[in-house]
């Protein structure tokens, strides 16, 4: 397929690495110009715009990392919005607000005849690479439905939730849990050591309980090794909790449990961690030297 593809960071250029490999033609761009290179140096034809990367494609994929910089890259000057014709589709892979990305598909529709998917996703640069993501999709099921032929070379697992926007109401679910997750597994960790046992042996001794989880098998391991490079960033997970704890605000729904997470995360970011790893609120629980 021809597909256009705006954000090659931490998970876009595997993602359009991947497509390369599956025989997609690729035209990307990011705003950071060696990012672009990098797509390129992959394979990937190069674009000066979003608009470039949207010209001549069937689908236009979006990876970007906040809700502005996605309105941005579709209804700006260069945007998407300026060239996109009614039988393209524009996927948005992701995590917005929900409002806005159900007010992005209306527009867009109304402007162009395109259609747009929400696809926030789950699973890391590994997952993107390797085209084992988790996504929650919502859209019309007409374009679901073209876009299927695609799916199985993004996700191993690929749900449609229903029309536009419930794909980012499951992404703000998934934040939830998982920014309560990380929270308790640096509890857990913290607690281990205090105790004295050996904390790199939990994930084995729990694997198969109650308690096991990815989070226990895949990010605690880099705590108890205080490895922190991004595989995502913490100012990311941030921006998703205050999303969340924003959407369940209107809707009055209490979580109280993410409330705790968020405040973390945001002394967290305060502390000058924003661009190491979510895994670094390992940091809060800490020992300090000489304590």
């Amino acid at each position: 397929m021809r597909l256009g593809y705006v954000g090659i960071g931490l998970m876009g250029l595997p993602m359009v690495k991947r497509l390369l490999t599956r025989g997609h033609s690729v035209t990307a761009y990011d705003i950071v110009r060696e990012r672009t290179e990098a797509a390129r140096a992959a394979g990937a034809k190069a674009a000066p715009s979003p608009a470039g990367a949207s010209t001549d494609v069937e689908f236009v994929l979006l990876n970007l990392p906040t809700t502005e910089a996605v309105e941005e890259a579709v209804f700006g000057a260069e945007g998407v919005a300026s060239v996109a014709k009614g039988r393209q589709l524009v996927v948005d892979l992701s995590t917005i607000k929900v409002d806005k990305g159900r007010m992005f598909a209306q527009k867009l529709r109304a402007k162009t005849g395109c259609g747009w998917i929400d696809a926030p996703v789950s699973g890391g640069p590994p997952a993107s690479g390797s085209g084992t993501l988790t996504v929650m999709a919502g859209g019309e099921v007409a374009d679901i439905e073209r876009l299927k032929p695609l799916t199985g070379d993004i996700a191993g697992r690929f749900t449609h939730m229903g029309p536009p926007g419930s794909g980012l109401v499951a992404k703000m679910i998934n934040q939830l849990i998982v920014g309560c997750g990380h929270a308790v597994m640096a509890e857990a960790l913290a607690l281990a050591e205090a105790a004295g046992i050996d904390g790199a042996r939990l994930p084995e001794c729990l694997a198969g309980g109650y308690a096991d989880s990815s989070l226990l098998q895949k990010l605690y391991p880099r705590m108890v090794m205080r490895d922190f490079a991004p595989q995502g960033y913490a100012r990311q997970v941030l921006k998703d909790l205050e999303m969340v704890n924003e959407f369940a605000g209107g809707l009055k729904a209490p979580l109280p449990m993410m409330g705790e997470a968020l405040s973390l995360y945001r002394m967290l970011v305060h502390r000058g961690h924003s661009e190491l790893d979510s895994a670094a609120i390992f940091k809060l629980y800490e020992k300090q030297e000489g304590k």
